[in-house]
């Protein structure tokens, strides 16, 4: 995909740089919680945008495509917008608005799968790849310090790699490999399914080797593993979107703790049909003692014990998939009815409504930035 960098790039910076209110700017100088997602507009176009608890924007990043999700170096400012699969754009901004973004690209033969993350001093950003002609993923390591200029690559240690998140110890990277293989020539058609394999690796960022590769074993190779969180006792959750029989109901969020073995958890019965075979986005609480999965297929989003891996509850949402930590230790919710909701274990399955704006439509993910 040719991006107009130049147009691109006048109307963000003004959309960035001009006509803040008085309460934007002081939200932007200020500790206020702060939020990040992608949205489609109400002209049809999309943008990526820094916007306030109450759902109002500060900074608003015009995208040449459908957006996925955002990630955050909280230290530096420094946010990236990925392309949705098979997308080859990234837009990399300041969530201050004190300069014009920058875009970049994926190399000729590889498309973005939406997510990345940040080292932690912020100068490299990992992204995660597919190498479409060959089948093959790969973590793609850009300078973020030289215009995100691509500058190595390593193997995802699987097939589709999809989110990655960076461990505690701020050296190994948790990539989830969906075990799908894709091409953009067929679109989001699966191209391996008697062979698919999705996997959990730990990878070390600084050498690229893969420390080790973990399976749900052959039962639950249909199992997609897509998207991820740390707990607060570094533990990490993951949930997957099953690719098989649509009348059977396996278990789509697990965990894996510290010693490296994953476990798929039991949700009751109504919990997992309610899940549809998707969960959307996996998002801890600010205190790391709940995790919420959602799934806009199945209209739900499910809250989980971080410790005891019991479900405490659940809320109704209709094309609900973006959740973020709220200061209180819930979540703030997104759907694609342009909604923002309050929501958690103690909502009573009605999470509160925080802004509407039916014109547009929220994308996948969110993040946040606590105050």
């Amino acid at each position: 995909m040719e991006i107009d960098r130049r147009a691109l790039l006048a109307g963000a910076g003004a959309a960035l740089l001009s006509g803040l209110s008085a309460r934007r700017v002081e939200a932007l100088e200020s500790s206020q919680a702060l939020y990040l997602a992608a949205r489609k507009e109400a002209d049809g176009s999309y943008a990526v945008v820094v916007f306030t608890p109450d759902g109002h924007d500060v900074v608003r990043v015009p995208l040449p495509g459908r957006g996925h999700d955002v990630t955050l170096h909280e230290p530096s400012g420094r946010a990236v917008a990925f392309a949705r699969r098979p997308g080859t754009f990234a837009a990399a901004f300041d969530i201050h608005g004190r300069k014009e973004p920058e875009f970049f690209s994926s190399p000729q033969d590889r498309h973005f799968y939406g997510h990345g993350v940040y080292s932690p001093d912020g100068r490299l950003l990992y992204a995660t790849e597919n190498d479409f002609e060959n089948g093959l993923g790969f973590i793609g390591v850009y300078d973020a310090s030289d215009g995100y200029r691509r500058i190595a690559q390593f193997s995802s240690g699987g097939v589709g790699p999809h989110e990655i998140l960076l461990a505690p110890d701020g050296r190994t990277l948790v990539v989830a490999n969906g075990g799908m293989e894709t091409h953009p020539d067929y679109g989001r058609t699966i191209l391996n399914l008697p062979t698919m394999k999705p996997t959990l690796a730990l990878i070390d960022r600084m050498t690229g080797d893969i420390i080790a590769t973990h399976d749900l074993g052959e039962s639950q190779r249909l199992s997609s593993i897509r998207h991820m969180t740390i707990d607060g006792h570094g533990s990490v959750w993951f949930g997957c979107q099953f690719q098989g029989d649509k009348a059977t109901r396996p278990q789509l969020v697990g965990r894996m703790k510290r010693d490296g073995v994953p476990e798929l958890l039991n949700a009751p019965e109504d919990v997992l049909h309610g899940f549809n075979n998707y969960i959307g986005s996996v998002m801890t609480s600010r205190d790391g003692e709940i995790v919420a999965t959602s799934s806009p297929r199945g209209g739900q989003v499910v809250y989980w014990n971080a410790t005891s891996g019991q479900v405490l509850g659940r809320d109704r949402v209709r094309d609900g998939c973006g959740v973020a930590a709220r200061s209180s230790n819930d979540f703030l919710i997104s759907d694609g009815a342009g909604e923002l909701l309050a929501g958690g274990p103690d909502h009573g399955g009605a999470p509160d409504l925080v802004r509407r704006d039916g014109k547009v439509s929220w994308d996948n993910h969110m993040v946040s930035l606590l105050g």
